[in-house]
């Protein structure tokens, strides 16, 4: 499992207000002459250093509005949600934008973050919001545009601006930078349009994380030492954080995978032996910790269908997820996640309980949740409900085995980010992006210390850059197979 590096609206607005010219927020520095090789829509570009560089700090000289200067364009609106020493910003297509003096504008007059009354869940937390969209991610596809040439691909990558992601807080000092600055960008919009803005954070960090992968593994080894930190320096964190934004809803993914090895790799993967203890107690403690407050709501990880998805696993997984959340009472698990930054796709008529899928009898997610439910249901769990990760499963890839899960050839954009989004199934909550599309599952590069083997199978994409690093071929291959297309 891979982390979705995530920067903040506010570190973005950092950047723009330290930026010298309009390259540099484009990660290239500003050129010290001024002869122009490349002109684009975001400017003039030099060469200097062998590297890239912007001439001058605007796209032209004929700039619409203060902010085009900056780098951002102009705003069809004029719905303040943040104000700066430059002026009025407001969001726009998932990127910031400046909005000109003048006129009457519906936004909050500065963008105001201040906390109201306490907000209360009931039922669907993905109903009846806005979902939050990461300017960060803005950012990775602008960059990923400025690569491409096919006008059809940048249209389709230019609709990936709209769609929310999860923000992963992978590690303790990415959880400081991360939680607290989006949670304040995400009331400043809430504020501002009236409507309740979802925010979705993946919890990431456990000691001994991704016992059974060596593409993922994280910071703190299985020790009690560092099951403290885990508990002190990272769940306390982010309790006093949600503490204090108690005025909007938010969604947390509960570590990825992790649950899931305890079903399936305790006997037969060392590190997974050695990591148990560390992973249920670290389980018990977020739960307590962070499963308390009305506006949250946490969703456990279950892997996906061809993990969990044949009778023995499924009665097994019933028992563990059921212990650990009564060792979290009393607090309130609303449900569970499948296929986080995987590629089974929601439905597969084409399989069946078979010698193609090692007979398992869920080979498409939505067999697996409807086979959950019943398992869950029937174990004693009260809140049964699921949201699947959609980003990545929108065209069934040819692999070798259902199981590979690393940067996969053909693979496509799936369904878009919704709730409720098949009738009937009253206890999906919601499609999701939780893994956004683009960033790397692993590294190929065999000579790597975090190389994982199923990064170098046939069906995985190479070269691949390390786990979370942009992946441009990877990126465009799903957009040119996204189901629904873009």
């Amino acid at each position: 499992m891979k982390a979705s590096f995530a920067l903040t609206a506010i570190a973005a607005l950092t950047a723009k207000v330290s930026a010298a010219c309009f390259s540099e927020r484009l990660g290239y520095p500003c050129c010290k002459g001024n002869t122009v090789v490349y002109t684009d829509n975001d400017g003039k570009w030099g060469v200097e250093n062998n590297n890239w560089c912007g001439i001058g700090s605007t796209s032209g000289s004929s700039a619409a509005c203060w902010s085009q200067a900056l780098g951002y364009p102009c705003c069809s609106h004029k719905n303040v949600v943040y104000t700066d020493n430059d002026g009025d910003w407001g969001v726009e297509n998932g990127d910031w934008c400046g909005i000109i003096k003048g006129g009457s504008g519906s936004g909050s007059g500065g963008g105001s973050a201040a906390i109201g009354e306490q907000y209360t869940i009931n039922g669907n937390p993905f109903a009846n919001v806005e979902f939050y969209i990461n300017p960060y991610y803005v950012e990775e596809v602008d960059n990923a545009i400025s690569q491409m040439s096919d006008s059809s691909l940048i249209a389709k990558a230019e609709k990936m601006k709209t769609y929310s992601n999860a923000i992963w807080l992978d590690n303790i000092k990415n959880m400081q930078s991360w939680l607290q600055p989006n949670l304040e960008g995400a009331l400043s919009q809430q504020n501002s349009g009236g409507t309740p803005v979802l925010t979705v954070f993946v919890v990431y960090d456990l000691p001994g994380r991704d016992c059974h992968a060596l593409a993922s593994n994280g910071e703190l080894l299985a020790n009690d030492s560092d099951m403290e930190r885990y508990k002190s320096e990272y769940i306390d964190v982010i309790e006093g954080h949600l503490k204090t934004y108690k005025s909007q809803p938010v969604v947390l993914v509960i570590e990825p995978d992790s649950l899931a090895n305890m079903v399936t790799n305790i006997e037969s993967t060392p590190a997974c032996a050695d990591s148990q203890n560390y992973y249920f107690d670290g389980h018990a403690y977020l739960l307590k910790k962070l499963g308390v407050f009305p506006n949250v709501a946490l969703y456990l990880d279950i892997g996906h269908a061809f993990w969990l998805g044949w009778d023995d696993n499924r009665e097994k997984a019933a028992k563990v997820y059921a212990k650990v959340i009564q060792s979290g009472a009393p607090a309130k698990v609303r449900g569970f996640v499948d296929n986080v930054a995987n590629y089974t796709p929601w439905e597969d008529p084409t399989l069946s309980r078979g010698p193609d899928t090692e007979w398992n009898p869920c080979p498409d997610e939505k067999r697996y949740l409807e086979a959950m439910h019943k398992d869950f249901t029937s174990a004693g769990i009260q809140s049964v409900y699921f949201f699947s990760d959609t980003s990545r499963n929108g065209k069934k890839t040819d692999r070798k085995h259902p199981g590979e899960w690393c940067n996969q050839t053909g693979c496509g954009i799936g369904a878009r980010p919704k709730a409720s989004p098949i009738s009937g199934m009253e206890y999906l909550d919601a499609f999701y992006w939780v893994k956004p599309i683009g960033e790397s599952d692993g590294t190929s590069d065999t000579s790597a210390k975090r190389y994982d083997g199923y990064c170098g199978h046939e069906t995985a994409m190479k070269p691949a850059p390390e786990a979370g690093q942009w992946f441009q071929k990877f990126f465009e291959e799903g957009l040119k197979n996204a189901n629904p297309p873009l």
